[in-house]
C-alpha cells in the first residue's frame, strides 16, 4: 500500500487527510510572530499546490522511473531540474503573496513567510518525507510480494516432494509384498505344515505395508520390530542355511523415522546374497547415539552375482527418499569386499 497511491479510489480520503495536515503544518510554522492570520492562511494555500505537484512528480516519476532502477546519475540530474522549476514556482508565490497580500508593503510580510531558504526547506521537508515513506511502502510492498512468491514456490516444491516421495514408496511396496509371496508360494508348493505360521506374519507386515505406512513417519522400535518379523519369515525359508545377526543399542521409544527405510536394506540383503560354506551370513547393527542413528546390514556374497553398489529397486528408490527426506544430513555407504556386500546408513540430527 502506497501513501500516496491517488491510481486507487478508495485512498482518496487518506491523500486529502495527508494534504490537509501539510496546510495545518505551514499554517503553523507561518504563524511564527505575527497576527496576521489572513495573510498566512492565504500564502499556505497558493504554496500547498506546488507542494503537492513538487511532491507527486517526484513520488511518481522521479523515484520509480530512476531511483528504484538504479539509474542513479539521472535521478540526481532530473532531481535538480525540479528544484529548480519548483524553486521558480516558490519565489512566484513569494512574490505574488507580496503583491496581493500586503499591498506592496514588506513590513506587512510575516517574518517566516518572507524568508525564501525557509519556505524551500519547508517545502523539501514535506517532499522529502513524503517521498521517504513512499520508497518505504514500495520495499515493504516487494518484500511482501517477493515472500508470497517464495511461499508459492515452496509449497509448490513440496507437493512435489510430496508426489515423489509416495511414488517411490509405492514403488518399494510392491516390491516388498511380490518377494515374500513368493515365499509362501515355494512353501505352499511343498504343501509344508509352516505356511499357516508364514501367512500369519506376513499379514502383520501387510498391515504395516498397506496402512502404517501411510504415515509420514513411525516409531524407529516399530520399523525395527517388523524387520525382526521379516527375518522370521525367512528364517523359515532358508533353514538351517541362514545365520542372522540383529544387534540393537540405545534405540529410543521416542525416535521416528520414515516407514519402510530400513526394510528394503534387509530385504536387498536376502534378494542378493550368497550362500557361501552351506551359509547365508547376514549382519545387521542399529544403533542410536546422541541424535545420531546407524544401520548397516552386510551380506555374504559372491561377485558372479550381477550387482553393483546402485542396482536393485529398493536401494535405489531409499536413496532418492533420504535424499528428499534428510538432504544433507544421512550419509549412505554401499561397499563390496571380497566375499562381503554392506550397506551403511547414518542419519544425524534425529529429534526425540
Amino acid at each position: 500500500m502506497n501513501i500516496i497511491d491517488l491510481n486507487r479510489t478508495k485512498f482518496i480520503p487518506l491523500h486529502l487527510s495527508l494534504w490537509v495536515g501539510v496546510w495545518f503544518f505551514f499554517v503553523y510554522f507561518f504563524s511564527y510572530n505575527t497576527s496576521d492570520t489572513t495573510f498566512v492562511i492565504w500564502f499556505s494555500s497558493f504554496l500547498l499546490p506546488v507542494t503537492m505537484a513538487t511532491t507527486y512528480f517526484t513520488v511518481y516519476y522521479l523515484i520509480p522511473k530512476y531511483l528504484l532502477v538504479k539509474h542513479y546519475v539521472r535521478f540526481v540530474l532530473y532531481s535538480f531540474y525540479t528544484l529548480v522549476f519548483s524553486t521558480y514556482f516558490i519565489m512566484l508565490t513569494i512574490f505574488g503573496s507580496f503583491i496581493f497580500l500586503s499591498e506592496l508593503k514588506i513590513a506587512n510580510v510575516p517574518p517566516m513567510s518572507r524568508n525564501f531558504v525557509f519556505v524551500l526547506i519547508l517545502v523539501y521537508l514535506v517532499v522529502g518525507l513524503v517521498s521517504f515513506i513512499s520508497i518505504l511502502n514500495r520495499n515493504f510492498a516487494t518484500l511482501s510480494k517477493n515472500k508470497e512468491l517464495e511461499n508459492k514456490i515452496l509449497e509448490g516444491q513440496l507437493q512435489l516432494k510430496g508426489q515423489e516421495l509416495n511414488y517411490l514408496k509405492k514403488q518399494i511396496h510392491p516390491h516388498f509384498l511380490f518377494n515374500t509371496l513368493n515365499t509362501i508360494y515355494g512353501f505352499a508348493l511343498r504343501q509344508s505344515n509352516q505356511t499357516p505360521d508364514i501367512i500369519l506374519k506376513l499379514s502383520n507386515l501387510l498391515d504395516y505395508i498397506l496402512y502404517q505406512v501411510q504415515k509420514p513417519k513411525v516409531l524407529l522400535t516399530e520399523e525395527l520390530s517388523h524387520i525382526e518379523e521379516y527375518l522370521d519369515l525367512e528364517r523359515i525359508r532358508f533353514q538351517d542355511t541362514l545365520e542372522v545377526n540383529f544387534n540393537k543399542e540405545g534405540i529410543r521409544d521416542a525416535v521416528a523415522i520414515p516407514p519402510m527405510l530400513l526394510i528394503p536394506f534387509v530385504e536387498n540383503a536376502f534378494k542378493h546374497g550368497s550362500i557361501i560354506s552351506g551359509k547365508l551370513r547376514i549382519d545387521i547393527k542399529a544403533n542410536f547415539e546422541e541424535h545420531n542413528f546407524l544401520f548397516s546390514v552386510s551380506n555374504t556374497f559372491r561377485d558372479t552375482h550381477e550387482l553393483t553398489a546402485n542396482k536393485g529397486i529398493g536401494l535405489e528408490n531409499i536413496r532418492k527418499r533420504l535424499n528428499l527426506l534428510y538432504n544433507d544430513a544421512y550419509d549412505l555407504q554401499i561397499s563390496k569386499e571380497e566375499d562381503q556386500f554392506k550397506v551403511q546408513l547414518r542419519i544425524t540430527n534425529l529429534k526425540l
